[in-house]
């Protein structure tokens, strides 16, 4: 099961946390994998080493010159996963012109601009796997996490509009949604014991989730075994949103 041999992968975000977790477990059952960073290429490529079959790919996928530039690295592609997002915190009033458009180009536009690159080709061979990840955050009402939340909603709404018109073609989108994840970017409260014990009391199954928590049901939407799963939601959260 859930064999992606012969098949290639685009993970963005993909240099720690979420997107690492993703791109590790696809190449694990046999995808070539375009492991995706924009901070650093010296990351990126040290993150790629550590994944079987992977290429670094260091762009900022937030920029439509930038995707051009990716996909003439990587052709057409099976899977494409797009998890690079950013989160600025503050009270719904308090973000600037500038984070809004930040905000809005990376964890929106961009999604439409990669699905858009490389959905045609998906189309052409008849097979392909496109999931987004959203977050909890699209349904808590966050009081520091307004405009990263509104931007996730949006994408799952991309989500549900493009599914119709891609699986006739075979290729299916979905979206996961992680709650409270243990990743670099929640550090700051993971490593302190009183904000921790805060946010797992919110959460039925009492603990932060795993990178690891999130990979497989990635892998199953990218999957031969997926296949009749689109337009859908899996949310990964312990029950935080419940």
């Amino acid at each position: 099961m859930f064999d992606l041999h012969g098949k290639t992968a685009v993970v963005t975000g993909a240099t720690q946390g979420i997107g690492f977790a993703i791109a590790k477990i696809l190449a694990e059952h046999g995808a070539k994998v375009f492991v995706c960073g924009c901070h650093s290429q010296q990351k990126t490529e040290a993150a790629a080493a550590k994944i079987p079959n992977a290429v670094a790919a260091a762009v900022d996928v937030s920029k439509e010159e930038s995707i051009n530039q990716l996909y003439q690295m990587t052709g057409d592609v099976d899977i494409l996963v797009l998890n690079a997002s950013i989160q600025h915190r503050g009270t719904w009033d308090s973000f600037t012109v500038e984070q809004f458009d930040e905000t809005v180009d990376c964890n929106l536009k961009s999604t439409y601009l990669l699905i858009r690159k490389y959905a045609p080709g998906m189309k052409n061979q008849g097979w392909g796997r496109i999931v987004t990840l959203g977050s909890v955050n699209q349904y808590n009402q966050h009081p520091e996490l307004s405009l990263y939340g509104i931007t996730k909603a949006a994408q799952m709404k991309m989500v549900k509009n493009f599914a119709p018109a891609l699986a006739p073609y075979g290729v299916t989108i979905n979206n996961v949604a992680p709650g409270a994840i243990h990743t670099p970017r929640n550090a700051e409260i993971y490593d302190n014991d009183a904000l921790r014990a805060g946010v797992e009391a919110k959460i039925p199954c009492g603990r932060f989730g795993e990178p690891e928590d999130i990979a497989p049901a990635v892998l199953l939407l990218c999957s031969q075994e997926g296949s009749y799963i689109t337009g859908s939601e899996i949310i990964i959260d312990g029950g935080l949103s419940l």
